[in-house]
């Protein structure tokens, strides 16, 4: 297993003071999202220059830091065309950059019809939808296996992709050989179904086993009265770790962990949380 956590969620900037966190915390590793971990790389087409892509990856090789992802989140179903089309371009380009980079996958939620923000839109559980992000995600993976990488994709409750069979699909549909998934338990979540979490989670490792590029951990309050489930700092929730992560390493003893929403003070509890119980499951 290999611990890592969202760059941005480290609170520092810049490769100096992230491998400093990074060693302090007993940490193996990135999901990295560049313009919200760099001051000088801005969120658009040209942000990411091969020069700095490859001052980044060197160095942050040198540290011993791995990169399972690189973070690029967009809304292909955005009503607005010209965000989905600038979403699509610095996708494209941090594919063209990646490997310089030290990764191996960028990655993205699937969006809503919502826009702004990416919530629930009848129009995202349509089979257009479905064409929509199977079409723009197609596109990347044939754009990034032109440079020997591939993408991941990630459903949530609210997005076109809203449960994991419906991502399935659309993998499916897109039929490309350089699909990984980013599974996120809590983001499947909702009112209705968070007390069935575990099913969740089994049916995501049923349809996609070793496909799974990552899991995204997080915990979480489970609401009684039907709301919403509420993100809390790993390791101080109500779900059952040892039940998920015991899931987990049968599934994929080699499994990488992305603490994601983990800030702070909470970030030591939750890595110890997260070593301890894998290590007696």
């Amino acid at each position: 297993m290999k611990l890592c956590i969202r760059g941005h969620d480290l609170g520092v900037k810049g490769t100096g003071d992230i491998v400093r966190r990074l060693r302090e915390l007993n940490i193996d590793g990135l999901q990295l999202v560049c313009y919200k971990s760099y001051d000088d790389i801005p969120y658009e087409r040209g942000g990411i220059t091969p020069e700095k892509a490859g001052e980044i990856g060197a160095a942050l090789k040198k540290a011993g830091v791995i990169v399972p992802l690189v973070g690029a989140y967009f809304n292909q179903a955005h009503p607005d065309a010209a965000k989905a089309q600038k979403g699509f371009d610095v996708f494209a380009e941090y594919l063209e950059n990646l490997t310089a980079l030290g990764g191996k996958y960028v990655g993205s939620e699937t969006g809503s019809y919502n826009g702004d923000p990416w919530i629930y839109h009848p129009k995202n559980r349509t089979p257009r939808a479905y064409e929509q992000v199977a079409e723009t995600f197609g596109r990347l993976a044939d754009i990034a296996g032109k440079h020997g990488v591939g993408v991941a994709m990630e459903g949530a409750a609210g997005h076109v992709c809203w449960n994991p069979n419906v991502l399935k699909k659309v993998i499916r549909m897109m039929d490309r050989p350089n699909v990984k998934v980013i599974f996120d338990l809590y983001n499947y979540m909702d009112g209705g179904n968070q007390f069935d979490y575990l099913d969740i989670l089994d049916r995501g490792l049923e349809l996609f086993g070793r496909d799974i590029l990552l899991f995204h951990m997080k915990d979480c309050l489970l609401q009684e009265d039907g709301s919403a489930p509420r993100q809390v700092g790993f390791g101080q929730g109500d779900l059952d770790k040892a039940a998920i992560l015991s899931r987990i390493k049968a599934s994929n003893p080699d499994a990488v962990l992305v603490l994601e929403g983990t800030t702070g003070e909470d970030i030591p509890l939750a890595v110890k949380t997260i070593r301890d119980v894998w290590a007696r499951v």
